[in-house]
């Protein structure tokens, strides 16, 4: 535990001369704005790095994503409001806080209880801050595949939502036809509708089959991309490019890359 007190330590005071004044240029310079992007894709690079397996991997990329927490929370010192001891302690309270069964009385047997007495206890906190909807506490920056499957789940928690799979694909189909006599009529922004109304109701078949959608897709580009590799591999190995070649050669070799 000293070890890891002392790597965190050493770290901070790493950051600190940073963003010191004979600091990094760059990091003196940084915002909460001109970070975001950096935070949003140190995220995804752990998750990359987490689809890979890869130890080392791993460890690097939650390496990246610790720092923006300790940069951003610098900025905050900065700014007077707290700094990354207010962050630990907060989130320490909030994980005591939410784990009666652990650090208090009660006693839980399944994951799922588990989830249903955090989202109540996060409910009461969200309350005393006069939420006005279970869905304000729904960060409106999510990726909007997750941020659908939050609210579905929030909803359905109220008791809004089908209690067959059945309605499901009813509405579904509900919402292709839909789609189509959007396409039909040529109404662009009817057709933009219909597609998001689509994916949501996917969406929610998703969350019936306890199935995160966003890493279903996520899943489902990478094995297209290896497929499409494939293609790209055959036809060059016979001297040719995706432009010199047929839908059907390239039909052809996706799927070989299927079979394979």
């Amino acid at each position: 535990m000293d070890e890891t007190l002392n790597s965190l330590s050493k770290l901070i005071k790493i950051t600190d001369t940073l963003m010191g004044e004979d600091g990094c240029p760059w990091d003196k310079v940084q915002t909460r704005e001109s970070l975001k992007p950096y935070l949003v894709e140190e995220t995804y690079e752990v998750l990359e790095a987490l689809d890979e397996n890869d130890p080392e991997k791993i460890k690097d990329e939650l390496g990246d994503l610790l720092y923006q927490i300790i940069f951003h929370s610098k900025i905050s010192s900065l700014k007077g409001e707290f700094d990354f001891r207010d962050v630990i302690d907060n989130l320490s309270g909030k994980m005591v806080r939410r784990h009666p069964h652990v650090f208090k009385d009660g006693k839980l047997s399944t994951p799922d209880q588990v989830i249903e007495q955090w989202e109540d206890i996060k409910k009461k906190e969200k309350n005393k801050k006069n939420q006005k909807s279970i869905l304000d506490s729904i960060p409106i920056n999510l990726p909007s595949l997750i941020r659908a499957q939050k609210i579905q789940k929030k909803a359905a928690k109220e008791g809004f939502d089908w209690e067959r799979i059945d309605d499901v694909f009813d509405k579904l189909d509900e919402e292709i036809l839909e789609f189509k006599e959007a396409v039909l009529a040529k109404k662009n922004m009817d057709i933009q509708s219909e597609i998001g109304d689509i994916i949501f109701v996917i969406t929610n078949i998703s969350k019936f089959y306890k199935i995160d959608a966003e890493e279903a897709l996520r899943s489902t580009n990478n094995k297209f991309i290896k497929r499409f590799h494939y293609i790209e591999q055959q036809l060059e190995e016979k001297g040719k490019t995706l432009k010199d070649s047929t839908l059907e050669e390239m039909e052809h070799y996706w799927q070989e890359s299927k079979n394979k």
